[in-house]
């Protein structure tokens, strides 16, 4: 199937984006042999800057074959952001639907025309602390098994420097490189035939995934941890750490509760006990001038 023509809009936002990124980024760009040059197929990318997007998209529109992103759908409903969107030939996704496969018509319709699809497997930038990939959604396998298009795993490592994420301000000095690394495609053979059950799902998602890792870590010269940091799991632990903590601070309020009545009640008794005390003490005196008294009127009455 031939190349799609890459468009008005889509030369228009290179115009604009090209001097920029080439201006603030140095390039180290390998694989590029690997992005097929014909046909429909996806690419996973991981995710760490909001700069990388652009960074990502200037080596895929080198290669001659432009990416598709995907989308929110209301990005494409008004204005100049919608017409670039639709322009560009960018993918909406509808979230809104109950059915997970609808969710990505767009993206299987695109990859059927012949196009590339771009996916952030992620679904948002990384929040391992190292950078590294983290566990990924299942849309890029959904896609890949319903039309056994080839899958590019794609790394990339620099972008993040100039401009970490979640930061507000980029680092521009010194310039800093964007190295990416583009692998064969990711064997997904073994999962087709069979139904996509979240289970099958989950594990063609984790073979992808841990292929765009492996090319991460040849660009960083570095291994990656054997777990991914998983974003759920991190937040059930946070729950389980901040329960952990009101149970002992409360505990701690219980205690010192529980002391400070035992010390009301020891004070209470002790006051008791001085008072009994002090009333034996008055009765005992009460007594002893009472007796007194009886002995001297009994003396005045012999006398």
């Amino acid at each position: 199937m031939p190349r799609r023509r890459i468009g008005f809009w889509y030369r228009f936002a290179a115009v604009l984006c090209k001097p920029w990124l080439v201006l603030l980024l140095k390039r180290d760009w390998h694989g590029m042999e690997h992005i097929p040059a014909e046909g429909g197929f996806i690419t996973a990318v991981n995710h760490n800057s909001h700069v990388d997007p652009f960074a990502y998209a200037h080596f895929q529109y080198n290669s001659g074959r432009v990416p598709r992103f995907l989308a929110k759908s209301g990005l494409f409903k008004e204005g100049f952001v919608g017409a670039a969107m639709r322009g560009t030939g960018q993918i909406p996704v509808y979230r809104e639907s109950t059915d997970a496969l609808s969710a990505f018509r767009a993206a299987i319709d695109a990859v059927e025309r012949g196009e590339c699809v771009a996916f952030y497997p992620e679904g948002t930038l990384t929040r391992d602390p190292d950078g590294w990939p983290m566990t990924a959604k299942t849309g890029a396998a959904r896609v890949a098994l319903q039309t056994r298009c080839p899958v590019i795993p794609v790394a990339q490592w620099g972008a993040n420097e100039l401009l970490p994420p979640y930061a507000s301000k980029p680092d521009i000095l010194p310039r800093k490189t964007h190295h990416v690394l583009a692998g064969p495609p990711v064997d997904l053979t073994r999962f087709y035939g069979h139904e996509m059950t979240p289970e099958l799902l989950k594990e063609a998602t984790e073979v992808i995934m841990a292929a765009v890792t492996a090319q991460l870590e040849e660009i960083r010269c570095e291994k990656a941890p054997e777990t991914p940091y998983d974003p759920r799991r991190e937040r059930i632990e946070q729950r389980r750490r901040t329960q952990a903590e009101v149970g002992a601070d409360t505990a701690t309020e219980s205690g010192a509760e529980t002391r400070a009545e035992a010390g009301a009640d020891t004070r209470a008794e002790i006051n008791g006990t001085a008072s009994g005390r002090a009333r034996t003490s008055r009765a005992q005196r009460s007594r002893a001038q009472t007796s007194h008294a009886k002995i001297s009127h009994k003396g005045e009455n012999s006398k």
